[in-house]
């Protein structure tokens, strides 16, 4: 049971300590222009101590923060000095009464714990406990958070909070994405929108856990895996058969299986300063998934000091020797050797504009041409990006999300896809930022919708698992002008299949790295086509000078596309036995195919 008790010995103690706080000077860092990277500083005589184990030395320390806000720091490992006015962050424990109602740990309170297992002096766990509000039930909490930080290379960044909010605020960043929070380099975390007291089973959670893969080893995050365990929720009524057994104060339980992978590359690895998170592709996998109960992670410093627990209204997450969760090495064979997945899904930044921590968000199975945050459209997910972007969806995970290139274009598609689209942004106009929660918070989308945009659509119409007819809305009317089919062409829509589960990160990193290649070879040798025909190639000089890989996979793709068309432009005119040839080299990614002399 959550315990609502609070001491008459600590109420007079805050006393005591409030009434010296008001005849001091502030922290310095107070509502200022700079970052509150830092719990603000006490004046020296506003704290006081208290030895709860009788062991001789403080264990507690009471004080205040920003204008009166009650602050606990309990001593987990019993280093405390009878000087010290505030507990250290290796492995102590911070609790803030945020809305100064002599409750610590409960609705609307703040809690910090720090957990060092090999006692080198840097946390290797912090725990945040952000509550919202008594009454926020019956879904995400967006006022409150329960994230737990693991840091595996002991960098020490873990959880931002601003001080001045007494606010975890994961998504402040520097630029574009230098992330204050740690999702760089090779780290994990877990986390549920929820307060503490309403989760059931505190050891599971909601995302549970994300991972971030530094394999260059160079500080930033090449690839992701996020993975959903979907709780359930109280209904609102109370009654429901998850729930008959659990204690009804509390309305959020876990189902104990994973049931969303999310998996991103930056497949250019163009990561950088000013450019620390840029993630090119992601796959989606959802279903039936698979129980992890059985990937349970103990941990000797996790469990606080017992007699302390009397000061929370709920200590129940100080009371845990374990977190339960797949980690960084048993993911993937658990992803793809135990899952069980419906439905798979794919996206590719084309405008390579994704600045996201997480992922390149998803495109829904939707209207081609509606556009706005649950507007309909195949960017109906308020997170993913307007315009830019190529979305492919196959609905009954026929593919076992394999992957193949396409010779009609070059590019990486969804083995197993039934259909898909690619709204095209060359300008990068509507861009995809870090969105999500933040985005409510600040009352936008942060981006652009465009008022039109062209569309090509992808169908695999034998369901053989490969594209086979491409339609186009160039002009953006939402009718489609133009239908190509391989069939019609005489062109195999079959190719080599990419086992995924069989591919790491350096494979993949391989394989766009031939992509681009290949495409900035094939534009090559159209220039020469088109000059040998009298065609002017210099007016598409900009797609003809790629100084990074994504610009020779990028560029190359459009230089092809301009030259192709205006070739074919003009044969039709001018040669229109060339056309089919045209058509045909072109969709099947073959120039050699082109006989000029006839």
């Amino acid at each position: 049971m959550i315990k609502y008790l609070l001491f008459p010995v600590i109420l007079l103690q805050i006393m005591f300590v409030q009434s010296a706080f008001a005849q001091n000077k502030a922290y310095w860092n107070r509502n200022n222009q700079v970052i509150p990277w830092r719990l603000p500083l006490p004046d020296e005589h506003s704290f006081r101590h208290e030895d709860l184990d009788s062991d001789g030395d403080p264990d507690v320390i009471y004080s205040f923060i920003n204008d009166s806000v009650p602050v606990i720091w309990i001593d987990d490992d019993d280093d405390m000095n009878p000087d010290d006015f505030e507990g250290d962050t290796d492995n102590d424990c911070l609790l803030i009464d945020r809305n100064k109602d002599g409750i610590f740990a409960g609705p609307n309170d703040f809690s910090v714990d720090w957990a060092d297992e090999n006692e080198d002096g840097i946390a290797d766990l912090q725990i945040v406990a952000q509550n919202g509000g008594i009454k926020n039930r019956n879904f995400f909490d967006w006022e409150a958070d329960f994230m737990i930080f693991i840091d595996k290379e002991k960098d020490g960044i873990q959880h931002f909070i601003d001080w001045n909010e007494i606010r975890m605020k994961a998504w402040e960043h520097n630029g574009h994405s230098n992330f204050f929070e740690d999702y760089h380099g090779n780290t994990l975390f877990l986390k549920m929108h929820a307060s503490t007291f309403r989760i059931s089973d505190l050891r599971f959670s909601w995302e549970n856990p994300f991972l971030f893969y530094d394999t260059d080893k160079d500080g930033l995050s090449e690839w992701t895996i996020r993975m959903v365990d979907t709780p359930h929720f109280r209904p609102k009524t109370g009654e429901s058969a998850e729930f008959s057994k659990v204690n009804p104060e509390f309305d959020v339980i876990y189902s104990e299986k994973i049931d969303w992978v999310g998996i991103s590359w930056d497949l250019d690895n163009d990561n950088g300063q000013g450019n620390e998170f840029d993630f090119d592709m992601s796959l989606r996998f959802t279903g039936p998934g698979f129980g992890y109960a059985d990937q349970v992670h103990k941990f000797k410093t996790l469990r606080g000091l017992e007699e302390a627990n009397r000061l929370m209204y709920d200590s129940r997450w100080r009371k845990m020797d374990e977190l339960i969760y797949p980690d960084h090495q048993s993911a993937w064979p658990l992803i793809f050797g135990k899952g069980e997945w419906t439905e798979c899904r794919l996206v590719f930044d084309e405008d390579d504009d994704c600045n996201r921590w997480e992922r390149v968000e998803f495109y829904d199975p939707r209207n081609l041409f509606k556009t706005g945050r649950n507007g309909g459209g195949l960017d109906h997910n308020g997170q993913a990006d307007a315009a830019g972007d190529r979305g492919e969806f196959d609905l009954d995970n026929s593919g076992k999300g394999q992957l193949y290139v396409g010779t009609f274009d070059g590019r990486i598609h969804l083995y197993g896809a039934e259909w898909g689209a690619w709204r095209i942004d060359q300008t990068a106009f509507s861009f995809q930022g870090f969105g999500g929660l933040y985005d409510r918070w600040k009352g936008g989308r942060i981006q652009r919708n465009p008022d039109s945009f062209a569309t090509v659509k992808y169908t695999d119409t034998d369901l053989n698992g490969f594209f086979d007819r491409f339609e186009y809305d160039l002009d953006g009317d939402t009718i489609f002008e133009e239908t190509v089919s391989l069939k019609d062409l005489g062109i195999s829509d079959a190719t080599n299949v990419i086992n995924t589960s069989k591919t790491n990160y350096l494979d993949f990193q391989k394989l766009f790295r031939n992509l681009a290649d290949t495409q900035s070879m094939r534009a090559r040798q159209l220039v020469v086509i088109a000059k040998n025909l009298g065609i002017n190639p210099n007016w598409y000089a900009f797609w003809m000078n790629p100084r990074t890989l994504h610009e020779k996979y990028e560029y190359g793709y459009w230089l092809n596309f301009y030259l192709y068309r205006d070739i074919r432009h003009w044969a039709s005119v001018n040669r229109k036995n060339l056309v089919h040839q045209l058509d045909k080299a072109y969709y099947s990614g073959d120039w050699e195919k082109i006989k000029l002399n006839k």
